[in-house]
């Protein structure tokens, strides 16, 4: 067993991206596969989301990239069987300024993982709102990155920053870094702007882009405060639905991949 490490990101917050990796990496466990996810975004949202209480989070994912603690020791299991967190904290906001001297900076996370990739089908890293270090750091961790991408109007202007952002760590840090693919999220059937955006990504991006998509959803939106994935809050609705129609397809796109 040798993960495969996923990046979720999207430098624009509020477009689904904490949401879709906690929601794929249970629908993914729920498979049966041994998943990891590492909250890596300073406000910790994946964690609690998960039910991961602050005062658990004493090793984290701040303290493997200072070199206080291993990745083994912050890894915490979860309410999901098969599905195990490396939680985040505030301090995580620090570590732009902290690492910023260091030689090897863009390869912290990279190289506290490694050790990890043998006990694991799956790490998904849920990286920050923004094209930092941190970002750069997961980019760098990463065998490939996956885009959650808001049906909105400025979604692809956006997706332009982020591909640029990847063509430099492509370039200089992570030459194998492959795109897993673009998911549209918070699609509203009813309105025109969704299908227009879909489109629109379809069109530049073809096949990079998942025929799932994940609708606007009251359910989803209401799990975390109950620190649940909506696939345990409520697994019939159509939010918890289409993360499960996207695990297969990803499961899916992988077979064909090897």
């Amino acid at each position: 067993m040798q993960a495969n490490i996923i990046a979720m990101t999207n430098q624009k917050g509020g477009v689904g991206k904490t949401t879709t990796a906690v929601n794929l990496a249970t629908a993914m466990a729920a498979c049966g596969l041994e998943v990891l996810l590492v909250d890596f975004d300073p406000q910790g949202n994946a964690s609690t989301g998960l039910g991961i209480d602050e005062s658990q989070r004493g090793a984290n994912s701040y303290r493997i990239l200072t070199g206080e603690t291993s990745a083994a020791e912050a890894i915490l299991p979860t309410l999901v069987p098969h599905l195990s967190i490396l939680p985040a904290v505030m301090d995580l906001s620090a570590a732009e300024v902290e690492l910023s001297d260091l030689e090897g900076r863009e390869f912290r996370l990279a190289n506290a993982l490694e050790s990890q990739r043998q006990n694991f089908h799956y790490i998904i890293i849920d990286c920050p709102p923004s094209l930092g270090l941190l970002t750069v750091n997961g980019l760098c961790a990463a065998t490939a990155f996956m885009v959650p991408l808001q049906c909105e109007f400025y979604a692809l202007e956006g997706l332009a920053q982020l591909m640029k952002t990847v063509s430099v760590v492509r370039a200089n840090f992570n030459p194998n870094l492959m795109m897993q693919g673009i998911v549209l999220t918070m699609y509203d059937s009813r309105n025109k702007l969704s299908e227009m955006v879909e489109n629109d990504v379809r069109g530049h991006f073809g096949t990079q882009v998942y025929q799932t998509v994940i609708p606007r959803n009251v359910r989803v939106s209401e799990a975390p405060s109950f620190g649940k994935p909506v696939l345990m809050y409520d697994l019939k609705c159509a939010g918890a639905q289409a993360y499960v129609a996207l695990a297969a397809e990803l499961l899916e796109q992988e077979k064909q991949n090897t």
